[in-house]
């Protein structure tokens, strides 16, 4: 492995940074979630034209980058150290991936070009808002409970019996990032009836009739959350049902998903500690700057380091996914430390809502909710792994020899 970044990701990076510095400030921020979109639509088209963003890992003949999860990992590290709302993650790290692994040649080439140029953005819906379960990163996601599944719950697909090979979904979806405002829907649903009942990812349209989508109100404004409401919604099957591994190809997704966002974590942690860094330089106290009283420094340098290992664990997994949920675990705890005791060093301040230091807490404690929580990641991965014993279904069963 080496570990030098080539100067075409350091330029990605440092352009990057230079843009969000200038255009995605905490006045910007709180502009951009209090828009019907929930970002801003001019930056994000800008993103997308200026610097490909959307595109990065999708490959050259699709209208990508062709660059790899590094790459991907390297730029949201920097939208997560401006808390960027964006859909880029919803889009470009959950939906591309699976549209690339399960879509039909056709599929790929009449959608993958849009998301690469950022005039479509796209949102993964699982039933049960256990988003972490689905894509494997704190549960088995071949386990049915995710999904619903048996004679009700979940969603439910059937054929949509004119012939043409069309689908209708019934049931609805919580907690889905980006939900309220993207272009295509993958949804997770059930079909093959009971007992037999198997998950399979569909198509859904924003304009498709039946389909009843609510902005829900989130811890994080940064994370726009929605509510997805299927009511014999027209539907299209994502590639062909002839015994495609969907589970299989969630949990590979998850998985380079967990690298990407250990990163931007790290990023948001990042962020935090510089902001903190600055001000105990400022604020002044017994005729001192408080950051020169050696308590201050320990606890500084102490977060520094963790900042610093999560980051280096964020960029070991981007090279080999399969380290992705660890690295992730490490990345939100590091987060929600650092947040935490930014707030606390920023005095009376930093509890207030005009700083911006209680954004950084709200994006590490709903990242938790939404993606973890941070002891599930590491008990699945330790259970993988074989370290408690066999592996079920359900979860690792303590005791067991393998």
């Amino acid at each position: 492995m080496d570990a030098a970044f080539t100067a075409e990701q350091d330029e990605i990076r440092r352009t990057l940074r230079d843009l969000l510095t200038k255009h995605a400030g905490p006045g910007e921020v709180r502009a951009a979630v209090r828009t019907a979109e929930g970002h801003d639509p001019a930056l994000w088209h800008r993103l997308a034209r200026e610097l490909g963003l959307p595109g990065l890992a999708i490959a050259e003949e699709y209208g990508g980058a062709g660059c790899t999860a590094t790459e991907l990992a390297l730029a949201c590290e920097e939208t997560g150290r401006a808390l960027l709302p964006s859909p880029l993650l919803a889009t470009a790290v959950l939906a591309a991936p699976l549209i690339t692994a399960l879509g039909t040649p056709e599929q790929r080439a009449e959608l993958l070009p849009r998301i690469a140029e950022g005039t479509l953005t796209a949102a993964l819906a699982v039933p049960g808002g256990s988003m972490a379960a689905a894509l494997g990163l704190t549960a088995d996601n071949r386990a049915a409970a995710w999904a619903g599944g048996g004679r009700a719950g979940g969603i439910q697909a059937h054929p949509d019996g004119d012939g043409g090979g069309g689908w209708r979904l019934y049931g609805e979806a919580d907690r889905v990032l980006d939900g309220h405002s993207a272009g295509l829907l993958l949804v997770a649903a059930h079909t093959g009836g009971y007992p037999r009942s198997r998950t399979l990812l569909f198509l859904v349209s924003a304009e498709a009739e039946g389909l009843a989508r609510t902005r829900l109100t989130s811890m994080d404004e940064t994370r726009p959350l929605a509510r997805i409401e299927l009511r014999d919604a027209a539907a299209r099957l994502l590639g062909a049902d002839d015994g495609t591994d969907v589970c299989g190809a969630l949990a590979d997704t998850g998985s380079r998903a967990a690298a990407v966002l250990a990163a931007e974590a790290v990023g948001a942690a990042a962020g935090a500690l510089e902001r903190t860094v600055a001000y105990v330089k400022e604020r002044e106290q017994f005729g001192r700057a408080i950051g020169s009283f050696q308590a201050v420094k320990h606890r500084l340098a102490d977060l520094y380091v963790r900042v610093e290992a999560a980051r280096s664990a964020a960029y070991y997994a981007a090279w080999d996914p399969a380290a992705g949920p660890l690295a992730l675990a490490q990345a939100l705890e590091t987060a929600r430390i650092v947040a935490g005791e930014a707030v606390q060093l920023h005095g009376g301040i930093g509890f207030t809502w005009e700083h911006e230091a209680h954004l950084y807490v709200k994006r590490a404690a709903a990242d938790e909710l939404l993606f973890g929580p941070v002891h599930r990641l590491r008990d699945h991965a330790a259970g993988r792994a074989g370290l408690f014993g066999a592996v079920t279904a359900d979860g690792p069963v303590r005791g067991v020899a393998v």
